[in-house]
């Protein structure tokens, strides 16, 4: 239900109605949620869910490996592939 909530409240600028979905899916974020949170925060502007997602899709190799694996991944890759840059970059900074 957040996921269309958010996208109203983006249409139609309801700017504290989208921060609390926003709060609310950065806390839902899990290995079978997170790439298409990914994908709506992409679409909608939400430049701290996008962060959000990032920050859990790269914490571990593992982690990594079973979001790839997921229907919502091939989703962002379609959808999304800037975010897919974002991921890439965030992961080459955590290395350096």
């Amino acid at each position: 239900m957040a996921q269309h909530l958010l996208a109203a409240a983006d249409r139609y600028g309801l700017d504290r109605l989208k921060v609390i979905c926003v709060g609310k899916l950065s806390r839902g974020i899990s290995i079978d949620t997170v790439a298409t949170t990914l994908a709506l925060a992409e679409q909608h502007n939400c430049s701290h869910l996008k962060t959000k997602c990032i920050e859990f899709i790269i914490s571990t190799p593992a982690i990594l490996d079973a979001v790839v694996a997921t229907e919502g991944y091939k989703h962002l890759e379609a959808s999304c592939p800037s975010a897919l840059t974002s991921i890439v970059l965030s992961m080459r900074g955590r290395r350096n």
